[in-house]
């Protein structure tokens, strides 16, 4: 059941899955370093792969070669939803006296065997034409406008979308009307905008279905659910000009079929590293926000439906039955994954998957691979294959001097898997051990025979339903609620710190009034001319004390300050005088 393809420089095989793990005799090895591009159908029922020499497609459950076609260079291959035609794209050269190359991308009928079409695509992004579910309609990006195909007749262009530039497209899965996303990048102070269409209704600003712009964007990725009720779109910048982050600024946008239009309101700021529709189409999941990161379920109002706190993760995956969730962090992160039961919302298991660059749900929402392939890690190649609870049932490493290129499940149809009770109770997996010992962080050695302090840069923020309750529900607020408790405290901040001012400020005043006071204790003789004249003489005493003070100081005096200063004994004598006779 399930095989798994594995393509390296020992060649492409298929590995039988779970329980077995064996090498599968249906398919042939194809041994040798030339194999550049492979595919199975969506359904899986075929498999196709370039050797280096010709294209071989064969299918998988009789394992009968159905084709072979003459295309060396291929280096792109993609089958049509309906196994109707293989796409298959090369490297484009232009000729030797600069003339336009040949045709490098061919789609061909696999009934036949004939090509169908051949076009010139100079670009490998955005290479294959884009099917609707049926096969009703194809569609390529075209110097900017958007060209339609019906029914895989490519001899006429059935219809066309001009915009000012269209950037990228997008068309719904799912059954008919075809729906189609388009994004449109900004010039000249021009918003970028992402419009929804439904095909063939093309026609101007009215005719779209929903329309969102934005300023912060130079490049978008659209998403459509599985429904194909709304997209959620994914604006980047490549630049964020406040200095905050390394990867530009992201901001998520949900544009509903409908037409009704939102921002995402992410409650941290940072990258957005990841968002994922469910299955269900009526939730999604984001992970956002700078190191460690949150990751939030929102429901189609955008309002937060559960929030699974902070972590170290920058990817969310669902199961295909959409019953789990795995959060994890790869690439620059160690590995560690979170599965989570998304009908309770209570976490599974936590295993590590070091060093891995790749991870795939197998169809039958039990069992994930894992993977670290070449280029990205040229060392400690190979993969696992993990039961959902944890467990390691099967991995392989390739020898130090081999790389592994590529591992991925065999697609399904929808619907042949269905989803089965949740288990917490970790199945049994290979001999334990296998998973090296995390690395012990460095102590010096003058620490080393003391107790473990735990010295955290910071602390993760637990999931909701796993905080300490202080009163109230932990249900997650609204989108008007997070606003006006963020306005809310921003005013109760203010507040505290005028009144912080306020109590500080004549405190400071005061103090040498008041130090004043309790050295010069105030003396009235009843007679306001003598107190008049006592003040006087206080004030002149208390000028040439700060002159004396001054001149200690080194600073150079005046003459008259110096005669001030010679007046002090007679100032002293009269001011006792004046005092004496009270």
């Amino acid at each position: 059941l399930f095989p798994l393809a594995v393509r390296g420089s020992e060649g492409l095989y298929m590995v039988n899955g779970p329980p077995s793990f064996t090498e599968s005799t249906a398919f042939q090895r194809v041994s040798g370093k030339n194999c550049k591009a492979v595919g199975f159908s969506k359904d899986g029922s075929l498999f196709a792969w370039c050797n280096g020499e010709k294209v071989n497609v064969v299918n998988v459950t009789r394992a009968e070669l159905l084709h072979s076609f003459d295309l060396p260079k291929t280096v792109c291959l993609e089958f049509s939803p309906k196994n109707n035609v293989l796409a298959t794209w090369q490297a484009y050269a232009t000729a030797k006296d600069g003339t336009a190359g040949v045709p490098n991308l061919q789609l061909h009928d696999l009934k036949t065997g004939k090509c169908l079409k051949s076009f010139i695509q100079k670009k490998m992004q955005n290479w294959c034409p884009c099917w609707a579910d049926d096969e009703s309609i194809c569609a390529r990006n075209v110097n900017n406008e958007v060209h339609f195909f019906e029914n895989n007749n490519f001899n006429t262009i059935a219809n066309k979308l001009h915009l000012q530039k269209v950037s990228d497209f997008v068309l719904s899965p799912g059954a008919q009307p075809t729906k189609v996303a388009v994004y449109v990048p900004g010039s000249k102070g021009a918003p970028s905008f992402v419009r929804l269409y439904q095909y063939p209704n093309f026609g101007g600003p009215q005719s779209a279905l929903a329309n969102k712009s934005f300023f912060k964007a130079d490049k978008v990725t659209m998403l459509w659910n599985k429904k194909a009720t709304a997209v959620l779109v994914v604006a980047s910048t490549e630049v964020d000009k406040s200095g905050a982050s390394y990867y530009g600024e992201q901001t998520l946008h949900y544009v509903g079929a409908g037409g009704e239009s939102a921002v995402v309101q992410l409650p941290k700021n940072g990258p957005i590293y990841d968002v994922a529709w469910s299955p269900n189409s009526v939730e999604f999941c984001a992970v956002y926000g700078f190191m460690p990161a949150k990751a939030t379920v929102f429901n189609l109002k955008c309002d937060p439906v559960f929030d699974f706190g902070t972590g170290p993760r920058n990817a969310a995956y669902y199961s295909p039955q959409g019953h789990i969730l795995v959060l994890a962090g790869f690439g620059n992160l160690r590995g560690q994954m979170e599965v989570w039961d998304v009908k309770n919302y209570k976490l599974i298991s936590k295993p590590v998957a070091s060093d891995s660059t790749y991870f795939a749900w197998c169809p039958d929402g039990e069992h994930i691979v894992t993977a670290t392939c070449a280029p990205r890690l040229r060392v400690g190649n190979g993969y696992k294959v993990w039961h959902y609870t944890g467990s390691v049932l099967h991995s392989h490493q390739v020898p130090d001097d081999e790389e592994m290129w590529q591992a991925f499940w065999q697609p399904f149809p929808d619907g042949v898997f269905p989803e089965r009770a949740v288990r917490y109770q970790a199945v049994p997996g290979e001999a334990p051990g296998t998973e090296p010992r995390p690395a012990q962080a460095y102590r010096p050695p003058a620490l080393r025979n003391k107790p473990v302090t735990s010295s955290k840069l910071h602390e993760d923020e637990p999931p909701q339903n796993m905080k300490p309750q202080v009163g109230g529900s932990d249900k997650p607020l609204s989108k008007t609620a997070l606003k006006n408790q963020r306005k809310h405290e921003a005013k109760k901040a203010a507040k505290q710190e005028a009144k912080a001012d306020a109590q500080q400020g004549p405190a400071q005043v005061r103090t040498p009034q008041n130090a004043l006071q309790n050295t010069v204790p105030a003396m009235t003789t009843g007679d306001p001319e003598v107190d008049k004249k006592i003040k006087s003489l206080k004030k002149k005493l208390k000028a040439i004390e700060q002159l004396k003070e001054q001149a200690a100081a080194g600073k150079q005096l005046e003459k008259n300050q110096v005669e001030k200063i010679q007046k002090e004994a007679a100032l002293l004598k009269e001011l006792e005088d004046l005092e004496l006779g009270v």
